[in-house]
């Protein structure tokens, strides 16, 4: 039997789905504040720190080039590490809510 409008109400308004969208947001806020500020402080310092950034590391690799890579790492640990918070926390509660929906509870 197909959800009716009135069970996705009814679904929007439980303590489950509370549940659901501050696990998600808990998780998600934070993090996107703490890359966007990272991401800002890379522009900032290749536009307002240039003899700061190009401070040799080592051969022809300088402190520009290394927080540029950084970007790229912490993009890809953020996706994994959320991947893992969702199947943890995120994921379950909304199959439970999926299979309530589904049986018009």
């Amino acid at each position: 039997m197909p959800a009716q409008p009135d069970n996705f109400l009814d679904v929007q308004s439980s303590a489950e789905f509370g549940e659901l969208r501050s696990a998600h947001r808990s998780f998600a806020f934070p993090l996107t504040v703490a890359f966007v500020s990272w991401y800002l402080l890379y522009v900032l310092l290749s536009n307002y720190a240039g003899g700061f950034m190009d401070t040799v590391v080592v051969g022809n690799i300088n402190i520009a080039l290394v927080f540029g890579l950084a970007q790229f790492l912490t993009t890809f640990l953020i996706a994994w590490w959320y991947a893992r918070h969702a199947e943890a926390k995120i994921d379950p509660k909304v199959e439970a809510l999926k299979a309530r929906l589904e049986a018009g509870e």
